[in-house]
């Protein structure tokens, strides 16, 4: 099949077959006995031999066209029917925003990666599971925010653990409509409270960052991806064997001996879903990152877009592994979007878990180390790539940082404003009566209509100013001015009746907004456990309990 069959016959795409000469050499090479020119022809036949020899091409490739457009438009239907379609958020309430376009009017990707644990087919419940898991709902085991940059040079592939207790929104079941209340709980609970529309809502509420689309494979399409793929190097640095133990029963059945080798198929899948083995959540998350940065390598060697037979291998294996939030849904758009990926360098992508603690609440489960996740979510915001190996230039600078300053509908004094108490985080109770504090402070600057919300307390990682509708922005501006916060954090919501002020866990002290340092490149939080694309040397470590 051509290229641009599986491509959705994208015309920008050069696919070799042009029917303009490629050089006067191969031109007046071309010709029935081949050779160059003959001693006695003459300059009038030359033209009249390339024109003739022109009109042949143009028949062989019509007579090719219309031989296998209908096979290749079917072809493409089918790939385009074996993708299955979901809603992209099915969370009630989301306050995520876009990133401001940069200098050049471009904007970050953020695509969510999920990985189903999912037994509902017989393939899947082959690879891994019980009988009695049929019919449950699946858990979101792997979770990671593949982040491509506004200049699209750079990339980070970002993971929480599966058991990371976070502050789930309301979702409401795409499918069957029912309402799932917000809750706290561990984040790979979400795909079952309103599909994977409900992980990325979570997502967005856990990390203010605006999430593009989704993807989510279940173990049948890794085995498949992996097998198209042709295989993907892994290293570990003793022998490995992931087996029930008397202190740990299960296991994913990886057995590997020492060192770098090819893993295709199951072993794949039993390679990412290993966890004790590998002694925690943190290092599966490594060991994850090492395969899709190993997979981005070997995809890049391989050259597979110029392979039509390895290109349609992979195209039947990827749209039957996936689903795909519904706007993405096509072939056309998949393929653009791995062409977007594909052009990113290796040296420029970044593989890192988001830092955290162990959860207070619960020894088994762990909560954000919430300064430098805070760090990393706002690296991710403000579009900050993850390495140093970049040079600055002038699309990056974000257009319009600061909007233009509008002026106030009224006096302060007349000005009603709310004040809500949003510090609370997974780690931390709220601070009592902060609300009432800033409250205090807004009076003392004029405001004397400053009151206190006592309906809930928040959970919010910075500090906004909230105002409903464009006449008020000038007022909620003033507020933000009077407070210190940054007019970038002015933003309009529909959740408002009036300007509010939602003190976020970035000001639980003190009356005057802290001072907010922005990230540079390559300045990534502690604990992090960051991975270069390029570097092909790290290698897993093997618990002692499972080294044969």
């Amino acid at each position: 099949m051509a290229q641009s069959d599986v491509r959705g016959q994208d015309p920008a795409v050069d696919d070799g077959m042009s029917l303009e000469p490629r050089s006067r050499e191969a031109t007046e090479g071309s010709g029935r006995h081949g050779g160059g020119r003959r001693r006695g022809d003459s300059r009038a036949e030359r033209p009249r031999r390339r024109r003739r020899a022109l009109r042949w091409s143009a028949t062989v490739l019509a007579v090719v066209i219309l031989g296998t457009a209908g096979a290749g438009y079917l072809y493409y239907q089918h790939l385009n029917s074996n993708i299955r379609k979901g809603q992209r958020s099915s969370g009630d309430d989301s306050k995520a925003v876009r990133t401001p376009a940069n200098a050049a009017g471009q904007t970050p990707l953020n695509i969510l990666l999920i990985g189903s644990d999912s037994r509902n087919t017989p393939e899947d419940l082959k690879l891994g599971g019980h009988r009695q898991s049929v019919g449950a709902p699946p858990l979101a085991d792997v979770q990671m925010l593949i982040h491509l940059s506004a200049d699209r040079k750079s990339a980070a592939m970002v993971s929480i653990p599966r058991d990371t207790r976070v502050h789930i929104p309301e979702c409401t079941d795409p499918k069957t409509g029912k309402k799932y209340p917000e809750t706290d709980d561990i984040i790979n609970t979400t795909l079952a409270r309103g599909g994977a529309g409900c992980t990325l809502a979570t997502w967005e509420d856990l990390t203010g960052v605006y999430i593009d689309h989704w993807m989510m494979i279940d173990f049948a399409g890794v085995v498949n991806m992996a097998d198209a793929i042709g295989g993907v190097e892994v290293c570990v640095k003793q022998n490995v064997w992931d087996h029930p133990t008397p202190a740990q029963p299960g296991g994913s059945g990886l057995k590997l001996k020492a060192g770098t080798q090819k893993i295709y198929r199951e072993q794949a899948l039993q390679w990412l879903r290993t966890r004790h083995a590998w002694g925690s959540d943190l290092m599966r998350a490594r060991a994850q990152h090492m395969y899709l940065n190993s997979m981005i390598r070997t995809l890049k060697k391989q050259n597979v877009f110029t392979d039509s037979g390895r290109l349609m291998d992979l195209a039947e294996a990827a749209t039957k592994s996936l689903q795909v939030s519904e706007e993405i849904g096509t072939v056309k758009k998949l393929y653009d979007l791995a062409m977007e990926l594909k052009s990113v360098p290796t040296n420029r992508i970044t593989s890192m878990t988001m830092p955290h603690v162990d959860d207070p609440q619960n020894g088994e489960h762990v909560v954000p180390d919430q300064a430098n996740a805070d760090k990393m979510w706002q690296m991710l915001r403000d579009d900050v790539p993850f390495d140093k190996n970049g040079k600055p230039s002038a699309a990056q600078q974000v257009a319009n940082t600061t909007p233009a300053t509008k002026t106030p509908s009224t006096d302060p004094g007349r000005l009603g404003v709310l004040v809500r108490n949003a510090t609370r985080t997974a780690t931390a109770a709220a601070v009592g009566g902060r609300a009432n504090d800033i409250s205090e402070v807004l009076a003392q600057k004029g405001y004397t209509r400053a009151t206190t919300d006592t309906s809930a307390t928040l959970s919010e990682d910075s500090t906004v100013v909230q105002y409903p509708s464009a006449d008020l922005q000038g007022d909620a501006q003033a507020v933000a001015r009077a407070l210190g916060i940054p007019t970038t954090a002015v933003k309009q919501s529909t959740d408002v009746s009036g300007v509010t002020v939602v003190v976020g866990a970035d000001w639980r002290t003190g009356t005057g907004y802290p001072k907010q340092s922005k990230p540079k490149a390559g300045d990534l939080p502690g604990g992090s456990d960051a991975i270069n694309g390029s570097d092909s040397t790290p290698c897993m470590p093997v618990y002692k309990p499972y080294q044969w």
